[in-house]
């Protein structure tokens, strides 16, 4: 197989998340301007739950409208929509409107709205795009996409956002019939990154951009290999063939072809396949709202209060390597799959108590356990790491015998994960943001007690 064909397919699959991916890495040095300061995660997790309108109009589209959906000009849409987003980002991120009395930064959330349905919508269209070419480069496409967490992470780490330091600061009193003497006032002082965030964002274009080319490439290509491959993608129902056609192989000669009866042969249980009881199913559905609760709601609204007070490099190393966990655990799952209730219920449990460590710290902000200590650095980015790995594992795992099972089990898989992550977020959002049960602190200025 042509090696520039998988070059094509790992830079296709690098815009899958490279947007969404890249403003979670750079959020060390966002939080410091934006007047939202430490309580911009927990708007970002609102506001990708809500770009999830995408991949809900593309699954309605294909229901109501089989056949007539192209996803190839759905994915023209979206990268197109993606480079602009960032290049305006690049040109807008700084500008605040006053709502109710209150500075907002009305531009940087309505970009990040459109750079989060690029991202979401990419769920759904580019992996059944990819899987009309050769099973081998499907393989190379999720590369590609584990790659969308790491490069950010990298260009990000040689960015050297956020860094801090501690400095006297003297204040003369403004009294000029009696000056006193200067006081001298502890003041953080952030370094300046080795280049803006203006710059960083005009990255994230220019990735997307390259992800846009290489479609362009690899939906002009002629296909030679079709004759040797499964038609996994017929043009009626794409997301519905997609799931069939990583069931197993697609029958190439289908002896009907009516709708009622391939719906029927698609909810059909496999006989192949083990059956779960009733009890084994709802434990499934509850782990699959509970991890996606907790990874796309829950933890990441606080992620900012039980990293920071320890320094603003364990908060940045714990944003860029979980970003790169979750990709990661995903190639894992692919090649050591576990299919065992047992095992995936322990996985659960020990990501559970990683993330339940996250959000202690972040309850104890701005003072949490080991703080100015090597080893509470190195605990909370690990804590954050195994966190995202363990539950991702499970995510995939999980889905897999969903699929195995029947289409409607994938379907309302997917019902779960989209309700588990609205339940995380509408729960941490009046926490975070109205309640303020969560504070922040001044590395320099706050005092801990021994």
């Amino acid at each position: 197989m042509p090696l520039y064909v998988h070059a094509l397919a790992c830079a296709f699959g690098l815009g899958s998340w490279v947007s969404i991916n890249g403003l979670w890495v750079e959020l060390p040095l966002i939080v410091n301007i934006l007047p939202e300061g430490w309580d911009l995660p927990s708007y970002l997790t609102v506001i990708i739950q809500l770009a999830n309108l995408g991949p809900l109009l593309v699954t309605l589209a294909h229901k109501l409208c089989p056949g007539r959906l192209r996803e190839h000009l759905v994915i023209y849409v979206v990268l197109s929509i993606g480079v602009v987003a960032c290049i305006l980002l690049a040109v807008f991120w700084k500008n605040t409107t006053v709502i109710l009395g209150q500075p907002r930064s009305t531009a940087f959330f309505i970009l990040t709205f459109f750079l989060a349905l690029v991202d979401c919508t990419s769920s759904v269209t580019f992996l059944p795009f990819m899987m009309q070419l050769p099973a081998k480069y499907i393989t190379t496409y999720f590369i590609g996409e584990g790659l969308s967490g790491l490069v950010p992470g990298l260009v990000a780490l040689a960015q050297g956002v956020g860094m801090s330091k501690c400095v006297n600061v003297s204040h003369v009193s403004d009294n000029l019939t009696e000056p006193g003497p200067p006081i001298f006032i502890v003041e953080t002082q952030y370094l300046p990154p080795n280049f803006s965030t203006e710059i960083f964002f005009s990255f994230l274009a220019v990735m997307t951009a390259i992800s846009l080319g290489s479609f362009i490439i690899l939906n002009r290509m002629p296909r030679t290999f079709e004759l040797s491959t499964e038609n996994l993608v017929p043009d009626s129902d794409a997301v519905a063939t997609v799931c069939r056609g990583l069931e197993g192989p697609v029958d190439p000669n289908p002896k009907t072809n009516n709708p009622e009866e391939e719906e029927k042969m698609r909810n059909t249980v496999l006989p192949s396949k083990p059956l779960h009881s009733g009890y084994q199913l709802a434990f499934i559905y509850l782990m699959v709202l509970w991890v996606n609760s907790a990874t796309n709601g829950l933890l990441p609204s606080v992620q900012t209060f039980s990293c920071i007070p320890y320094g603003n490099m364990a908060y940045h190393l714990s944003a860029a390597l979980s970003a790169v966990a979750n990709p990661v655990a995903c190639i894992i799952a692919m090649f050591f799959p576990k299919r065992s209730l047992v095992f995936l219920g322990i996985l659960c449990l020990l990501g559970s108590v990683f993330g339940g460590y996250n959000m202690a710290m972040a309850a104890m902000s701005p003072c949490p356990l080991l703080q100015d200590t090597p080893l509470g650095d190195a605990i909370i980015v690990l804590s954050w790491v195994f966190f995202t790995g363990l539950l991702s594992y499970v995510k995939v795992m999980v889905g897999v015998i969903l699929r195995d099972r029947s289409h409607s089990a994938l379907v309302w898989c997917g019902a779960a994960v989209q309700a588990g992550s609205l339940l995380g977020s509408v729960i941490m959002f009046p926490l975070v943001n109205i309640y303020h049960l969560f504070q922040s602190g001044d590395v320099c200025n706050t005092i801990c007690p021994l």
